[in-house]
């Protein structure tokens, strides 16, 4: 992932150089390239095949109404001239005035070549439409460039850790192209900043007009649900990269899919570690397990929320308390109380990044101990957790998707492979290990680029959908451990039912530990009962 020029410094929070792969290139403001616009921006990588970085793969248009106008234009016999259709006129065959003289043998005649011009006319219009309908589908021999889309926030406060699984998307892309493209023809990204919901439908449409069949997107689920919508209304493929929100695949769409976790695997991963490996650590059965859950109002901690319960019941912990609260004008006090008076020994939150620190740091304060801690929604999984809690974050538990550094046994042979050259890959580019943001937005877009496109019939979303749909692999075969098996059941359409999640811990400042499952493992769990 060569940088140019103008390529935009895309910066990597504690951890690694300033840089991170650059995004499309940066140009004067006003240029139609320029990402802060949230206008079309293309990878300068995309065009290494052309020998030159500064020109654009030329865009292949199909003019479907030539055919159209050429019949249009038809001589004696055609639309404009159908000799059949001069009886109506009041003209003979030959273009003479018909007179009395018609019988009705010739106006036998005369109807039955009406009728077989009509038939041939009709015959003809099939044809040109259905040779439209083909001529829409692209085939990566007609292509210069597979062109996909990419939405991101890559300004904003989301920033930071979006282009990070922007990154990873862009790796992806330059290890396909460099095992020789989708059938020998290269992808090119063509990128778009997204930070506002508002932008999505326009942002699709924009990209739909440049002639993309598919979307890669978006970090966030507050942009993936609007971004996937209008995919799916256009006639899109939308593949996203790394949003966990179990909305994003709950509403039945048949071109909308997922290779990451959702919110519920990883609500469902915090009941079931702390049944099968805190109980038994506390020497205690899961029925001993007080379990208060504590979560923000909004819709994704609160399916996050929903899961850890539902999971709990099955494995047979109790739940003494489950506390709301608004992120925007938190009550730490009350909620607190709530949780103090149930008197829990494990405590579940669901929270964002800067509420989940606010809550510890609240918890602390207020001298409220549990013991055992874990966060399900990811917000303690990030290094701004570690950094701004430091001491403080030690002992937490994080359900997450699996960050770099899990155990290598969990991969098979092929997902040993495919992680050894995405690690050497990102590391040649920042000088240090993958992100888990990056991790995930590579998983995700390799296996679009990899195993779907080459697999469908033809690269319409229609044809990548069952592509995908057809795919059955085993566990550890992406860089992440998952395997893919995508669901086709309307309540969770276009899942990947082998995502992988994990859980891990913060054994020290700034350090984290795999702990669960077994086989992600890369250390045992420690402070157990949490420090006071």
């Amino acid at each position: 992932m060569a940088g140019g020029a103008g390529d935009v410094a895309l910066c990597l929070p504690h951890r690694g150089r300033d840089r991170v792969p650059a995004g499309p290139p940066a140009h004067p403001e006003g240029s139609p390239y320029s990402l802060g616009s949230g206008v079309l921006g293309v990878d300068c990588a995309d065009c290494f095949r052309r020998g030159r970085r500064d020109i654009l793969p030329g865009a292949i248009h199909h003019d479907r109404a030539g055919p159209v106008r050429h019949r249009r234009d038809h001589g004696p016999g055609g639309f404009r001239d159908d000799p059949a259709q001069r009886h109506r006129a009041g003209l003979s065959r030959t273009g003479e005035p018909a007179g009395p003289a018609c019988n009705s043998a010739r106006l036998s005649a005369e109807l039955t070549r009406i009728r077989e011009v009509r038939f041939r006319q009709f015959a003809a219009i099939g044809v040109v439409m259905a040779c439209t309908a083909c001529a829409s589908v692209p085939t990566t021999s007609a292509l210069a460039t597979v062109k996909v889309g990419a939405l991101f926030p890559l300004t904003g406060s989301q920033a930071p850790l979006a282009k990070q699984e922007y990154a990873g998307v862009q790796i992806a892309k330059d290890l396909v192209n460099a095992d020789g493209g989708v059938d020998g023809v290269p992808i090119a990204l063509l990128t778009k900043d997204l930070t506002a919901e508002s932008d999505a439908a326009g942002r699709v449409q924009e990209l739909q007009v440049q002639g993309v069949h598919s979307i890669l997107g978006s970090y966030s689920s507050s942009l993936s649900m609007p971004v996937s919508a209008a995919a799916q209304s256009r006639g899109l493929l939308y593949w996203e990269a790394g949003a966990v929100a179990d909305q994003l695949t709950g509403r039945g769409y048949p071109l909308v899919f997922r290779v990451g976790a959702t919110g519920t695997n990883l609500g469902e991963m915090s009941s079931h570690f702390a049944a099968q490996v805190l109980a038994p650590r506390l020497n205690l059965p899961p029925r001993g397990l007080r379990m208060a859950i504590v979560h923000n109002v909004d819709g994704y901690p609160t399916s996050v929320a929903t899961a850890v319960a539902a999971q709990a019941e099955r494995e047979g912990i109790q739940i003494v308390a489950n506390v709301v609260y608004d992120a925007h004008a938190p009550d730490w006090a009350s909620v607190l109380q709530q949780v103090r008076s149930s008197q829990p020994n494990i405590l579940v939150l669901a929270s964002y990044i800067v509420d989940g620190v606010d809550f510890r740091r609240a918890m602390l304060k207020s001298g409220l101990h549990v013991d055992a801690f874990i966060g399900s929604t990811m917000a303690q999984c990030v290094p701004d957790f570690g950094a701004m809690l430091g001491a403080d974050a030690i002992g937490v538990f994080a359900s997450d998707r699996p960050p770099h550094g899990f155990n290598p046994e969990a991969l098979n042979d092929a997902g040993k492979a495919i992680y050894a050259r995405f690690a050497a890959a990102y590391r040649s580019e920042f000088g240090t290990d993958p992100t888990e943001e990056s991790l995930a937005g590579f998983s995700a877009a390799w296996t679009l680029f990899h195993y779907v496109m080459p697999k469908a019939r033809d690269l319409g979303a229609a044809s990548m959908a069952a592509a995908a749909r057809g795919l059955d692999l085993p566990n550890g075969t992406l860089a992440n451990g998952a395997g893919l098996k995508f669901a086709t059941t309307s309540k969770a359409m276009g899942q990947n039912t082998r995502a992988a999640a994990v859980i891990w811990q913060w054994q020290g400042i700034r350090h984290s530990v795999t702990v669960y499952p077994p086989v992600y493992a890369t250390g045992t769990v420690g402070f157990i009962p949490l420090p006071r």
